[in-house]
């Protein structure tokens, strides 16, 4: 296992893993239609290739044998919601495995690389927000020390509506 920094030369794959795993994840959770337009909209060749560019938004692969299995988007910022703690904050905006990867310790990998990133440059925050009806991230995210803040925002793809819980964890 490697994880390694995506470049622009890679957008083709991380379009391709981005959309497949947010399809295994939430499929059945919305309407075909609105599905089919959010991975159009979000994980197209053009956006991805203008997220890869933005200078405060990270993206990491960790591959095995050179295939990419996982991923992550990690963002510099603070919370969309009202705190009083203070701090440099790092928003982990997508942690993602192939369906076939998962229960292997991809994802453990992929987060002890965030905190690692987080410790590293100074960050007091790590957030990121959860769909609350994903049991299975929501106690992946608590076994690794997140909190659940109270705070909720709409989430919704396309016409379907969704509810992210909002997730932290101090370094």
């Amino acid at each position: 296992m490697i994880i390694r920094r995506v470049v622009l030369e890679d957008a083709d794959t991380l379009s391709k893993i981005g959309a497949e795993t947010f399809f295994e994840t939430f499929t059945g959770t919305c309407t075909n239609e609105d599905m089919e337009h959010f991975l159009f909209e979000y994980y197209n060749i053009n956006q991805v290739k203008k997220e890869l560019k933005d200078e405060n938004d990270f993206f990491y692969f960790l591959e095995i044998n050179s295939t990419a299995v996982g991923y992550i988007r990690i963002k510099k910022g603070k919370p969309n919601f009202n705190t009083t703690q203070q701090g440099k904050a790092l928003e982990l905006k997508r942690l993602y495995v192939l369906k076939p990867y998962h229960g292997k310790g991809i994802a453990q990998a992929l987060m002890n690389f965030v905190i690692d990133f987080a410790q590293k440059d100074s960050y007091k925050i790590v957030w990121l927000g959860v769909w609350e009806y994903n049991c299975r991230a929501i106690k992946f995210y608590e076994k690794m020390g997140f909190i659940n803040t109270g705070f909720k925002h709409d989430f919704p793809i396309g016409n379907t509506p969704q509810t992210d819980l909002w997730y932290w964890k101090f370094i």
